[in-house]
């Protein structure tokens, strides 16, 4: 795959953990439906540090600095490729695979074009490797249209993603939690095509268990 950017963010202070970004049943349980208290992909993802005391002699503040309230970020590592169809984000928690609509499905439409299943199977065996017990499936459209229609295209297309994953995925246990925002939490501007584009997407969603 030819890459065109690597973008790392990493801040270790102290403190809440922020991450950016961000799964329906193959095997044993199904979730869906349910709305999300934050945007996918942006809950806490790791423990509190060290803490720091706000008077410590080894603190060297300018005069009449204080010490801001702790915080960690977790690393954020974005690889996407040069046409922007695939975008892989790492954090130390978690592995989120974004695939432009454009490269699964025809417009409007949710059926699988012929290349779609082989990506979707890379994905199933990384799936595999990293003994992931839960994956999330979210599938997003952009602001063209209705609402209601973006929301029956996003989710019908997450399916669609799952049913392959799930000829893939050999854990007998895993959880799927498959949902379609349609136009919510965009990640470009709609604005433009090249926005929407990368706007109508699935992200699939696992954690890491094994550490690189």
């Amino acid at each position: 795959m030819i890459k065109s950017h690597r973008t790392i963010a990493a801040t270790a202070v102290a403190g809440l953990v922020i991450t950016g970004a961000h799964f329906i049943g193959a095997t044993s349980a199904y979730a869906d439906d349910a709305t999300p208290s934050v945007p996918p992909g942006t809950e806490a993802s790791a423990s509190a540090p060290v803490p720091v005391k706000a008077d410590s002699p080894g603190l060297k503040l300018p005069q009449g600095g204080i010490l801001a309230a702790p915080k960690v970020l977790d690393m954020v590592e974005v690889v996407e490729d040069i046409g922007g169809e695939e975008r892989r984000q790492e954090t130390n928690q978690t592995v989120m695979m974004a695939l432009q609509s454009e490269v699964m499905f025809p417009e409007d439409s949710a059926i699988f074009n012929a290349q779609a299943a082989a990506r979707i199977q890379a994905i199933g065996q990384e799936i595999n490797t990293q003994k992931a017990t839960t994956v999330r499936i979210f599938g997003f459209t952009d602001d063209q249209g209705s609402y209601e229609h973006g929301k029956e295209l996003s989710k019908k297309r997450a399916d669609a993603v799952q049913a392959e994953l799930a000829k893939t995925v050999t854990n007998p246990s895993v959880t799927f939690d498959v949902r379609g925002y349609s136009e919510d939490y965009p990640i470009a501007d709609n604005g433009t095509e090249e926005g929407r584009k990368k706007n109508r997407r699935v992200e699939i969603t696992f954690p890491r268990s094994i550490k690189q």
